[in-house]
């Protein structure tokens, strides 16, 4: 299966559905996806499908019957929440394997764009950017300034600065 292949199994899982700010949620993936480019198509499909099997009817199982490769099945795998799981929990579990940190970073880096933010309500908006700060803490110390960099730079150049701040200060990029 190829990207293109991917993008319209995750357009199709995702049809119908809005994201927080009233958004075809296909959009969001694609935005994770394009994040993923510089790092290889597996990473891309892992991008397009990052929530397929959070909030669609589709499994790993499915997609691995579809033809999707193992490598982006696991990754898919490692950045679904599960019940019960804290999200704390969940981001250093996911902080353990690569290609799930840098999908999780992009999807941060997304969630976490000026644009999108200000259009939720205020306390909405500073819970949630706590919540990614936090698990930026966690992910890009795993992933590295560069990695991270490379991300961001695509997805929301807005945290650059954020990224600047904390390699000045030297605490974990």
């Amino acid at each position: 299966m190829n990207v293109a292949e991917v993008d319209a199994l995750a357009a199709t899982a995702h049809a119908g559905q809005f994201d927080t700010i009233g958004v075809p949620y296909i959009e969001h993936v694609r935005a994770v996806a394009a994040g993923l480019a510089p790092f290889g198509d597996e990473l891309v499909m892992a991008g397009l499908l990052h929530d397929v099997i959070e909030d669609t009817d589709w499994t790993a199982e499915q997609l691995r019957e579809a033809g999707v490769p193992d490598r982006v099945v696991c990754t898919v795998e490692t950045v679904t929440n599960q019940r019960g799981v804290p999200y704390e929990v969940k981001v250093r579990r996911i902080a353990l394997n690569r290609d799930a940190t840098l999908v999780k970073i992009a999807d941060n880096a997304h969630n976490s764009r000026p644009d999108r933010s200000a259009q939720l309500p205020e306390g909405q908006r500073a819970r949630l950017a706590a919540k990614y700060r936090g698990a930026r803490d966690v992910l890009w110390a795993a992933a590295g300034a560069l990695d991270v960099a490379t991300v961001i730079n695509i997805v929301n150049p807005s945290l650059l600065d954020e990224l600047r701040e904390r390699q000045s200060a030297g605490s974990p990029s």
